[in-house]
């Protein structure tokens, strides 16, 4: 019988993410998977093949234009930790940059005794002398923050003024060399139910962090609150930005100390560039007399906007296979990522001059010279100062490559060429094509298959599934030397499905998904299966699904739904327990998507998706591999814990792992990556290979 969520939990004790009794019940389960699973020499071997390809010298060193000099965070071998560095440009167009040490990460954590996780820097602009760190203990979100010297090449401690933050979700960001915005836990009443920061403040440097002045408070359920500034000359500003839910949000500009709110709606993101306030929609509006369409793009000059000019212009409307995935600015143009059928392009736009008359349109440009499948990012390399981008192209057996372009009015420079990513695998006898299936309400729903060229079609292949189907996030295609490995190279197939849930096809196919509505991402995914195993590509006995975090949820919902499609299940740093996740760690933050479960109405649908509640120890389920973090402060622990739990005391066939460090992406270092990527990858060929190697 399932679960009764109106009683007590007997697994609780598992949500104590230290207690005694649990970690016990870790180490033992650890124990049992590393002899099983990770003692092999076969392990060995594709454990060193994944940890080849992270530690590879020939990566793609991708970097931050700063000033002058171009910024690189850095993991291999000899750095497991990591090395923060930088160069010139025309040292880092040569083969072998020569690359200075601005920090490194492996001496600071054996000096201090703690291990240090890279979480990013912040340099402030224009002298490019001072840089806010953020560096978290074993890889939590919970992070510091301290100010480091880019002269001297240390950190400035906060008895010289230096700013330094303690452990907690939170950021400081620059204001000037004196002043900086700080959102974090303060005390009582300063974080939200989620554990973000509810207060931000202004900081001036050599004064108390207890005085510093209260900028903006938001309310005890709200998500999370922040601020920022923006240094371009003539164009500066302060912004406030209240996170009401996870899709609900106010965005302020800070002037004289007064707030003004950015009147868009509360779904809608904004962003600023020089005199643009670009409006990115997540639904119908109308305003102005016009109704734009979710997933439009809209411009307007803030001022103008300011003073109740509501003339907007569409900078990009979706269509019923088009979506927006993303937009740079340089210093003169915008620069559109779209999706067809999960399939990017990119157009160069070009605002009107500023002396032009008024409903002028911007122009637009084809960004030719691209390839006409895979996936291609743009990011500008400084939208400051420059017209020029990163590009970088990949798909599922081409290697990446990264180049830059100059944008203009007639479009984009070809390409040119820095880096390559090397080959890490043999594709000579390899392809990858799109299918799609269809959903049980009829929804047609894409996914990309990587199989052999040759491969028989005799439903006997290893084949591996993966989705997501949450929060927007779209699964595109790219190149990866783990899985090409670990994988595709002894003869498995890849597939990944793009399920509702999802971002490919704008913010309508993430919303169909959204609480109530959730099974429609795990039918999506079932029908994938169904149409895999109809195409005589695989069938259930060698069919293995795998996912994470919300991922989790959707191959955990694989495993109570639709057991019979599966042979295997591989489940990392999952939400499972949905009457309980609001209530742990960072969960309060996930209501937007999923509801309330101490709503009752909300619990209605909630319990018909909790996979610990849907288990029945009467039924039969594949093997399944939960693995998680003991540092994950985002998704707790015990949801991997208690269903593992569960299911091993029904005598069902459950293999374990917890990783002690990593955070939500369950390894801090590449050694640590290798192990868990071996651990998964070792599991699922061993019970979904036809026969053994």
């Amino acid at each position: 019988m399932p679960l009764d969520a109106s009683s007590p939990d007997p697994y609780a004790w598992l949500e104590e993410v230290d207690g005694p009794a649990a970690l016990d019940w870790v180490a033992a389960r650890n124990r049992v998977t590393t002899t099983d699973v990770a003692s092999t020499s076969r392990f060995r071997e594709t454990e060193r093949a994944v940890r080849e390809v992270l530690d590879s010298d020939d990566k793609i060193p991708g970097v931050s234009k700063i000033g002058d000099l171009y910024y690189n965070f850095w993991r291999d071998a000899a750095h497991p930790r990591g090395l923060w560095r930088r160069t010139t440009l025309d040292s880092y167009r040569t083969e072998h940059p020569d690359w200075e040490t601005v920090l490194d990460l492996d001496a600071l954590s054996e000096a201090e005794g703690t291990s240090w996780v890279w979480h990013g820097a912040s340099i402030l602009r224009p002298d490019c002398a001072r840089a806010l760190v953020a560096l978290s203990p074993g890889g939590s979100d919970a992070d510091v923050t301290r100010e480091f010297d880019l002269v001297d090449l240390r950190f400035v401690p906060a008895d010289e003024g230096g700013f330094v933050r303690e452990q907690a979700k939170g950021s400081l960001g620059w204001i000037d060399e004196d002043h900086v915005f700080a959102a974090t836990d303060r005390g009582p009443g300063t974080t939200t139910t989620s554990g973000y920061p509810r207060t931000v403040v202004r900081w001036t440097r050599g004064t108390p962090f207890a005085e510093a002045e209260l900028v903006y408070a938001g309310d005890e359920d709200d998500l999370s609150v922040g601020a920022g500034h923006s240094r371009t000359p003539g164009f500066e500003r302060d912004v406030v930005h209240r996170a009401r839910t996870f899709y609900t949000s106010e965005t302020y500009l800070l002037r004289d100390g007064d707030l003004t709110m950015i009147d868009v709606p509360p779904s809608a993101e904004v962003g600023f560039h020089r005199e643009w306030l670009v409006i990115d929609l997540r639904e119908d509006w109308t305003v102005g007399g016009r109704t734009f369409p979710a997933g439009s793009l809209l411009d307007v000059d803030l001022e103008t906007f300011l003073d109740g000019g509501r003339e907007l212009t569409a900078l990009f409307t979706p269509g019923p296979t088009t979506s927006l995935a993303g937009a740079t600015w340089t210093r003169h143009h915008l620069v559109l990522t779209t999706l067809d059928d999960v399939k990017d392009r990119l157009e160069v736009l070009t605002p009107p001059p500023p002396d032009a008359a008024a409903g002028t349109p911007w122009t637009r440009a084809p960004f030719d010279a691209l390839p006409a499948l895979g996936t291609v990012s743009a990011r500008a390399v400084d939208r400051e100062e420059s017209d020029d981008v990163w590009l970088v192209t990949t798909d599922f057996l081409t290697p990446s490559t990264l180049a830059t372009a100059a944008v203009g009015p007639g479009g984009a420079s070809a390409p040119e060429p820095l880096k390559q990513s090397p080959a890490y695998f043999e594709t000579d006898g390899l392809l990858s094509e799109q299918h799609f299936a269809t959903s049980d309400d009829g929804t047609r729903v894409p996914y990309f298959v990587v199989r052999p060229r040759d491969l028989v079609l005799d439903g006997t292949a290893p084949t591996l599934l993966s989705g997501y189907g949450g929060f927007e996030i779209s699964q595109l295609p790219a190149y990866s030397g783990t899985v090409g490995r670990a994988w595709l190279s002894r003869g498995g197939v890849h597939v990944v499905a793009n399920i509702r849930g999802g971002g490919e096809y704008g913010p309508g196919w993430h919303q169909a998904a959204l609480r109530e509505n959730r099974h429609r991402a795990f039918d999506d995914f079932a029908a994938v299966a169904r149409d895999l195993a109809a195409r005589r590509i695989t069938s259930a006995p060698h069919l293995g699904a795998r996912g994470g975090s919300n991922g989790g949820l959707l191959v955990g919902n694989m495993l109570t739904r639709h057991p019979d499609l599966f042979g295997a299940l591989a489940i990392a740093v999952p939400l499972l327990d949905m009457k309980r996740y609001s209530h742990l760690l960072a969960g309060a933050s996930w209501i937007a998507e999923y509801g309330d479960p101490d709503v009752p109405a909300d619990w209605e649908f909630l319990q018909d998706f909790s996979p610990y509640h849907r288990f029945d120890r009467d039924r039969t389920y594949p093997p399944v591999l939960f693995t998680t973090s003991t540092k994950d402060d985002r998704v707790h622990p015990a949801h991997a814990r208690k269903m593992a739990a569960m299911m091993l005391d029904a005598g069902k066939d459950v293999t374990y792992y917890e990783n002690v460090e990593g955070g939500h992406g369950g390894a801090a270092d590449n050694s640590q990556a290798a192990f868990m990527a071996a651990v998964q990858y070792e599991y699922l060929w061993d019970h979904l290979a036809a026969t053994d190697d």
